[in-house]
């Protein structure tokens, strides 16, 4: 198996590092101390993500016809790897890139499609996703947020919680139930909602992974016509399902985890505290998780790319991305404890509150253990 990049996706990958070099400010790594969902951040991506669009290096894998350029699933990695190894400056943004833009092509009404993708082809959009509930994080199938049917509207009642970015998006790709339609997964509808619409109420839950990264939400009589719902009453299960494995491979961690390493080990050789071999085997114990991470993501990868079905690839992927997140934090707060402490090390603090969250976002590692356990290897679920 060749491991190899080509010649052209070498000068892909240039041409993305060449625009981070010339844009990304001074000061890029306080901004982005304060989280993806953050209004500092936030402010950031809508001037950055635009001059990423009119560089033709936001959506290039996207079809020409909804902004792209119809290029390979290899150069959306790429920009992926390099995005997140410079600390993701797209902020809220990589989700429409990633996922929610190629699902509303998947699945979306001509409507739907001319009103939600050009914003995000052109970098002006923030959503926000409403997944998980205080009794349904990662379970979604015991979802109880409602949407039942008044004429031609549905009025939505329920809460979400650790929404992500949902203190300064536009719209909301909501999960919830609409009575009558099924039990289970086979009951659940997707809704796109403007977050200005009236009864929705938002409330900032505070926490150590950045300032207004993660929220409550509230429906209470929310209306929302028809033509919101996006799919059919009770397929919302299937569209999630591609949604999500668009998502888990679509976040490259591990990259900054590496780079964030290749700092650690440079400060550690500065002070001359390296040449200790129980140092040096930490180290490499971590930087060989990150590698097993980017392995296991390729593969994944390769077969999106070669039109195979993810599967549960994807779950084994975002498995290895966590492990590897954390071992890079670990490492680094075991062997430079300082630099986080006090105002510490901006990049070494950033790495390590996104390494908190690394097993929560897109589905927690212990749910994706679980679907290995029973998907991939056919093991039979455990009894409690």
């Amino acid at each position: 198996m060749d491991f190899d990049w080509t010649d052209e996706e070498r000068r892909f990958r240039d041409r993305v590092r060449a625009f981070l070099d010339r844009e990304l400010p001074g000061d890029w790594a306080e901004i982005a101390r304060h989280g993806p969902g953050s209004p500092e951040q936030t402010e950031f991506s809508l001037q950055f993500c635009p001059r990423l669009a009119e560089a033709g290096l936001l959506v290039p894998h996207w079809p020409a016809a909804w902004g792209g350029q119809d290029r390979p699933t290899w150069e959306h990695y790429i920009l992926g790897e390099e995005m997140w190894a410079a600390g993701e400056p797209r902020g809220a943004q990589y989700m429409n890139v990633n996922w929610i833009g190629p699902t509303l092509m998947q699945y979306g009404t001509d409507a739907q499609k001319a009103r939600y993708i050009p914003p995000m082809a052109e970098g002006r959009a923030i959503w926000c996703q409403g997944f998980s509930e205080p009794g349904a994080g990662s379970d979604l199938a015991s979802l109880k947020t409602r949407a039942t049917r008044d004429g031609t509207d549905y009025v939505i009642e329920g809460q979400k919680i650790w929404t992500s970015y949902a203190g300064l998006a536009e719209t909301c790709f909501l999960l919830a139930r609409v009575p009558g339609s099924g039990e289970g997964k086979a009951g659940i509808a997707i809704f796109l909602v403007p977050m200005d619409t009236p009864g929705i109420e938002v409330r900032s839950i505070p926490s150590l992974i950045g300032h207004g990264d993660i929220h409550e939400v509230f429906f209470t009589g929310v209306r929302v016509p028809e033509t919101a719902r996006f799919g059919g009453e009770g397929e919302g299960w299937s569209i999630i399902s591609y949604a999500l494995a668009n998502e888990r491979i679509g976040i490259a961690r591990y990259e900054l985890s590496a780079r964030v390493l290749g700092q650690m080990v440079a400060a550690l050789k500065a002070e001359g505290r390296f040449d200790d071999g129980a140092v040096r085997a930490r180290a490499g114990e971590a930087s060989a998780a990150c590698e097993a991470a980017r392995m296991l993501a390729y593969r994944a990868v390769d077969r999106r790319a070669k039109g195979h079905d993810v599967g549960t690839f994807a779950n084994i992927a975002r498995v290895a991305v966590v492990e590897a997140d954390r071992a890079v934090s670990d490492f680094g707060m075991e062997f430079l404890p300082e630099a986080y402490s006090g105002d510490g090390d901006a990049a070494f603090l950033a790495h390590h509150e996104r390494a908190i969250v690394a097993g929560i976002a897109a589905g927690a590692a212990e749910i994706q253990l679980d679907l290995i356990a029973r998907r991939h290897l056919d093991l039979p679920r455990g009894t409690a």
